[in-house]
């Protein structure tokens, strides 16, 4: 089958053996992939978690159908429509965890249900589980112009946060953030933003901050948080490293969640996905948590693909398919 695998010379689409599903795993005819950040890393030989290197096929995002299920996989069946994450993804099959897969809704196309599965099960788990959101609550999400930020804004308001702000550097997505719940908008670059978050909460803070850029912003993220407030680190866009006041940490008494799915095991990966299922599902479903496609390839062009993230001015997902 074909497939993009990073190789001695980078990334490209070749041959490779199809996979045979074995135990829990669900062998999955692919139609659609989501593109991330984590994937763009990876065309350059860099490592997530456990994947990555010569010989890796690339990608973690998919919708397609059941095709095989292996002697233990249970809830779904050959010719299901379905969505999910897991390694190997850009390939005309790959395989997943039975329970690392949401059931696509029939309203949904597989370009579109190819969106949604990473930003869902990651901003469902910072905002609602770790960052313990609660109706009338503020928050504030950084980098909320990348696909699983703008999730993160919806999932917030759905879940009746008050007040909504979203951070995005680039004028154009700032500008667009209020379509996806944002009450505010503000540039994590302005010295001022801290500023005018405070401003638009009293003085106080938010109640939650879910941070994607990490290390610049970090001694502003503690300003900008509500004494007893929390933050809820799910990336590292900015940077792995930056200066940390520890005292205003302690003085403002913040609880600072670290989050990542490259550590988890695979009975953590499935309780967060029934946790989406139990809890927000009915809105996927309803339309009310989507995401826009910004561009669409075919896996011909899956080079370009990847040449129009890393230009950097796109909105919402990359969309590759099969």
């Amino acid at each position: 089958m074909k497939a993009y695998v990073y190789g001695p010379n980078g990334p490209e689409i070749t041959d490779v053996a199809k996979p045979v599903p074995k135990g829990t795993q669900v062998l999955v005819k692919v139609h659609a992939c989501g593109l991330n950040r984590a994937d763009l890393g990876m065309t350059k030989g860099h490592v997530h978690g456990a994947a990555g290197g010569v010989g890796t096929v690339l990608g973690m995002e998919w919708a397609g159908e059941v095709a095989e299920l292996g002697p233990d996989a249970k809830g779904v069946k050959i010719g299901d429509k379905i969505m999910g994450s897991g390694g190997a993804a850009f390939a005309e099959y790959t395989l997943a965890d039975h329970g690392r897969l949401f059931r696509a809704p029939s309203n949904m196309n597989f370009d579109e249900a190819a969106t949604l599965p990473v930003a869902l099960a990651t901003m469902h788990n910072a905002v609602v589980t770790n960052g313990a959101l609660q109706p009338g609550q503020t928050v504030l999400i950084q980098g909320a112009s990348s696909g699983v930020g703008l999730m993160a804004m919806q999932i917030a308001k759905l879940k009746g946060a008050k007040l909504v702000v979203g951070s995005s550097t680039d004028a154009m997505r700032r500008g667009r953030l209020k379509e996806f719940g944002a009450d505010l908008a503000v540039d994590s670059k302005d010295p001022g933003w801290v500023d005018q978050v405070l401003q638009a909460t009293s003085g106080e803070g938010v109640d939650l901050i879910v941070d994607q850029i990490s290390g610049p912003v970090a001694n502003q993220n503690l300003k900008a948080t509500k004494v007893k407030g929390r933050i809820v680190n799910v990336g590292r866009l900015g940077g792995t490293h930056g200066d940390f006041n520890f005292d205003l940490h302690a003085a403002r008494r913040i609880q600072y969640i670290g989050v990542t799915f490259r550590t988890r095991s695979i009975e953590e990966i499935r309780a967060i996905f029934d946790e989406v299922r139990k809890d927000i599902w009915p809105a996927v479903e309803a339309r009310k948590l989507q995401l826009p496609i910004d561009q669409v390839y075919k896996f011909a062009d899956i080079g370009k693909a990847f040449e129009h993230m890393e230009a950097n001015k796109h909105l919402g997902k990359i969309v590759v398919t099969l």
